[in-house]
């Protein structure tokens, strides 16, 4: 039987959704990293502009970009892949921000379609970590992820809260929840 699943694990920044990805390639799963932290150290190294806190049509519009181009390179995998965020995750920046996404990237948007559910990290201040990659605040990121609360399913998905556990707990409770 075909399992052509497209995973979700959203969240707060710094919440360990880059862990628990990094298990879930370690017990055999495929993944696809995040679209930002990508797009950022992209700019970073070229001294471009696509920073979320320089210019978020240029990130944003990398980012789902990126996440649909993600999406056509596993197409033909059987097996679940489990993705380090998503489109809607770019689309919800753009929604916190009130910029109307251009017609476009809305578009793109429609057809870049995830499984449902998506696992959501919640808020963990004791993981949270600052880096040149990531220089908002916790607070910034708490709302960024309230944002997320709504942009999932106002797309139609179902989200399913990770407990705050060990790494290995975790990877175990997203396998359990698909049956995997």
């Amino acid at each position: 039987m075909r399992d052509r699943r497209r995973i979700v694990i959203s969240g707060c920044s710094s919440g360990g959704k880059s862990t628990l990805l990094n298990e879930l390639a370690r017990r055999g799963f495929r993944t696809v990293e995040e679209p930002g932290r990508n797009i950022v150290r992209e700019a970073l190294a070229t001294g471009g502009d696509a920073l979320p806190w320089v210019n978020a049509e240029a990130f944003v519009r990398k980012a789902i970009e990126y996440a649909h181009a993600t999406l056509a390179w596993v197409r033909t995998h059987d097996g679940p892949v489990f993705f380090d965020r998503s489109a809607v995750d770019a689309a919800a920046h753009f929604e916190r921000l009130s910029i109307a996404m251009p017609e476009d990237l809305e578009k793109l948007c429609h057809t870049t379609i995830y499984s449902s559910p998506v696992f959501m990290a919640p808020p963990w201040f004791e993981l949270y970590e600052q880096d040149d990659e990531r220089p908002l605040s916790f607070e910034t990121a708490v709302l960024e992820y309230n944002y997320l609360r709504l942009a999932y399913p106002k797309r139609g998905y179902a989200m399913i809260d990770l407990p705050k556990s060990s790494v290995t707990a975790r990877a175990d409770f997203v396998l359990r929840c698909l049956g995997l």
